[in-house]
This record gives C-alpha cells, structure tokens and sequence, in this order.
C-alpha cells in the first residue's frame, strides 16, 4: 500500500497548493507544509509522515540536505524530490541522499500519482 501521510516542502505556495490539491483527490493526507529545507526536517521529525515531498531548490536547507537529514532520523519515510526540468542531475545526489524517486516540475496529476504508486 502505498504512503497516504504526506509532507509538502516546497518555496512555492502556488506548487504546494497543486501538490495538495492533486494528492487530496487521491485520497492521500497532507499532514504538513514547509516553505524550506529546516522546516521540512523538523516537520518531518515532529509529524512522522510516511512520505516527505521535497523541492530540490529551497532556502536555508536545500532538499538534498533536507533528505539526508530525514534520512538520519531513521524513520520509516518515504523521499521523493520533486525538481525542475534542469535539474535532473541532482536526482543521483538526492537518492544517495535517501529519496526513493522524484518528479518533474511542473507535475500532472498522472506522473505524480505514478511516482508515489511505485515506492
């Protein structure tokens, strides 16, 4: 069964609004936003979701930095970066950093509910 607690880090309230919206109708609860990696670290911590959204190009934390953090909590979350087109690269960084996928900016509803199916 795939993660349904769910944790939206992002700098974009317009992307974290479309992230929301897209996994409300997918019946996936959205526990928490964060506006930048420190947040999304000490949300993850104190809201144990089961799945972690992370922008890769935040402020004060950047996701790859935010996902090696929640990695070193060493609870059972799932990571998916979520990075512009550009960016792809970084991917290989964020999975040794502990993401267990990722998606392109801006998403469909489609490649998203994809993503989160196969973890």
């Amino acid at each position: 069964m795939p993660p349904k607690r769910v944790l939206i880090a992002d700098d974009t309230e317009f992307f974290r609004a479309a992230l929301k919206d897209i996994l409300a109708r997918a019946g996936y609860e959205v526990v928490g936003e964060a506006s930048n990696g420190a947040e999304a670290i000490e949300l993850a911590r104190t809201l144990r979701p089961d799945l972690v959204l992370l922008d890769v190009v935040m402020p004060i934390k950047n996701g790859i930095e935010a996902a090696k953090a929640i990695s070193a909590l060493k609870l059972p979350i799932k990571i998916v970066m979520c990075t512009s087109l550009g960016y792809e690269p970084i991917v290989a960084e964020a999975v040794k950093a502990g993401a267990s996928g990722y998606i392109i900016k801006p998403p469909s509803e489609a490649k998203v509910l994809a993503a989160l199916n196969a973890l």
